[in-house]
């Protein structure tokens, strides 16, 4: 197994145990693969969930550009709710597992078709 398997299988973990939710192991491969290299550097790999401009680049980069979602206080409102559901006080929430569960929420999985 390389390194983006181990990867993987940690954040099908932490949507098991963190989440409360079983991944779609498909999806989130694809997901993760989408995230790039950013995946093995540890700060690009995690979102800082308590910086506005964090936020930001979460809504725009992913939501509206790579899943095409039309701009609103939706998004944000989405984004929080992720952010919720994977725990305030969880520090590393890992990108893949954000982007994920946002994909998820927007019912966009086609996206990664």
């Amino acid at each position: 197994m390389g390194k983006r398997d181990d990867l993987i299988a940690q954040y099908a973990d932490d949507l098991r145990n963190k989440c409360g939710m079983e991944p779609d192991m498909a999806l989130l491969t694809k997901v993760t693969i989408g995230c790039g290299p950013s995946i093995y550097d540890s700060d690009a790999s995690t979102v800082a969930a308590s910086q506005p401009g964090e936020l930001e680049t979460v809504k725009n980069n992913f939501l509206v550009k790579k899943l095409g979602l039309p701009d609103g206080p939706n998004l944000m409102e989405a984004i929080n709710s992720v952010i919720e559901t994977y725990g305030k006080s969880e520090r590393n929430k890992y990108r893949a597992v954000v982007y994920y569960m946002l994909t998820k929420h927007f019912g966009k999985e086609s996206v990664y078709g």
